[in-house]
């Protein structure tokens, strides 16, 4: 068997390295009639908010097809498979003692994964609390950091016997500045004090859940956090003059981007200038405490990555495009996002690898002391070829561009330890609705069939050579 694919050196990965294939519960999973109600089922009842008018009632209807999709799994070819626990399905209400209805569904998904041969990677939150919660307080109150704690512990109780490895919160960042700030995001508010006391809340929530995990958790089990990390930089087309000015306006947007959650997992602080920026709610929000709490210890740092931010100054011209990610964080008003060239996904993100190797690098480089990394999210999404619509040239190239810059990543040094591809099926994008498609499978949403993607095969056939490659 080769040692490469596709020109990718696979042989320097570790030995054990996991492959794998991850979703989220709100995307897929559909069966709503069984679960509670989230703030994504409020948020998509709301005019406008979504953009084709659609919702997750029935999504994949995975719960309805987890047979079917788990032996995708097995087809494919993976390792592990990363999924989120709705909460509303097991805890409607956001406490109380877990429904029993609702654990019965993970239940069978793990069984079915272990008898397929695939590790079950649980996240405990991806994005869906349950609208009781929300309608208490939601995020930006200390009290649902507790009730996180009580609820993942509870999971992790009753599913610990089967699955080893474990997740806290997915993309915390998105959760505080897209839902509390930007409003692009359920809940759908656009309030900088309420995202800042979410932030802090959220990493509460995921160290009081660590600690009490750890405490009930046999000596196996690995818990983690899963962060989207991104780098800035200026526009390539920029001149010298405009490129210095987005080189000296990016701190801020770093910082609340990527220091602000790396610092406080792995160092029990927040960077300074985050602290100035948020002032004065996020120095006023912090306890005695906290901040060793949301340090707790971990056995693995989730990264998701998809690209880095290309900016040019703001200067209100009318041809400069909507801005992303720029305008919904604090200190990144001076700057918009403008992807260049053909090299950009239908996300309107450009295509980055030497960003995803960077990032990869520099986790280790400012912090030694941190624990491995796993990749728990990297894709793309595009348009279809309506002739072939399983025909994906360009997500392959993605695809192969990334695990290169991995493993490149890993011979500068990092730490890597798996890589899970986004995503195993065409899923609900959120604010996108049905709009855009990630999947290494594509789904039909009239009739739910599943097809692979050339990506699908193509993703197999890189696992199969590194394990080849792998004395």
């Amino acid at each position: 068997m080769a040692r490469a694919y596709e020109g990718i050196d696979l042989s320097g990965l570790p030995a054990g390295f996991v492959w794998g294939a991850a979703t989220a519960s709100f995307q897929i999973e559909g069966d709503a009639e069984h679960r509670g109600d989230s703030i994504w089922d409020a948020f998509c009842r709301e005019p406008g908010r979504i953009a084709d008018g659609s919702d997750g009632r029935v999504a994949c209807d995975h719960v309805g097809r987890v047979g079917e999709d788990v032996a995708l799994l097995r087809d494919l070819g993976v390792d592990a498979y990363r999924f989120s626990i709705a909460w509303p399905r097991v805890q409607p209400r956001g406490s109380g003692p877990l429904e029993a209805g609702g654990l019965a569904f993970y239940d069978r998904l793990v069984d079915l994964l272990l008898d397929a041969g695939v590790q079950p990677w649980a996240t405990l939150y991806h994005w869906d609390l349950p609208l009781p919660l929300h309608e208490a307080g939601g995020w930006p109150a200390r009290d649902t950091a507790d009730r996180f704690a009580e609820y993942a512990t509870a999971v992790h109780a009753a599913l610990g016997d089967r699955v080893s490895h474990w997740m806290t919160l997915n993309e915390p960042w998105c959760s505080a500045w897209l839902g509390y700030g930007s409003g692009r995001h359920a809940p759908g508010i656009k309030d900088r004090a309420q995202a800042t006391r979410a932030t802090h809340h959220l990493l509460l929530g995921h160290g009081r859940a660590v600690r009490a995990m750890r405490e009930q958790a046999p000596a196996d089990h690995q818990l983690g956090i899963v962060l989207n990390l991104s780098g800035f930089g200026p526009a390539p087309s920029l001149g010298p003059e405009d490129a210095a000015r987005v080189e000296a306006a990016v701190a801020p947007l770093d910082g609340i981007q990527n220091r602000l959650w790396l610092d406080a997992v792995l160092e029990g602080r927040y960077p300074q200038d985050v602290l100035d920026l948020l002032s004065p709610t996020l120095p006023e929000v912090i306890r005695d405490g906290d901040l060793a709490e949301i340090s707790a210890p971990l056995d693995f740092l989730g990264v998701n990555y998809y690209n880095d931010q290309h900016l040019v100054p703001a200067d209100g011209s009318s041809e400069q495009p909507k801005v992303s990610r720029p305008a919904e964080i604090p200190g990144g008003e001076g700057l918009v996002s403008r992807p260049e060239g053909d090299d950009v996904t239908a996300m309107n993100w450009p295509v980055t690898p030497d960003g995803f190797r960077r990032m990869l690098v520099r986790i280790g480089t400012e912090h030694p002391s941190a624990p491995p990394l796993v990749v728990t999210e990297n894709g793309s999404a595009y348009e279809e070829d309506p002739a072939d619509p399983l025909e994906d040239s360009k997500r392959v190239d993605y695809l192969v561009r990334h695990v290169r810059a991995l493993t490149d990543a890993v011979r500068d040094g990092a730490d890597v330890r798996g890589y899970f591809a986004w995503s195993l099926m065409d899923n609900f994008e959120w604010a996108e609705g049905y709009t855009k498609r990630f999947g290494l499978t594509r789904v039909d949403y009239d009739t739910l069939e599943r097809r692979p993607r050339r990506s699908f095969e193509t993703y197999r056939a890189i696992a199969v050579a590194q394990r080849a490659a792998t004395p």
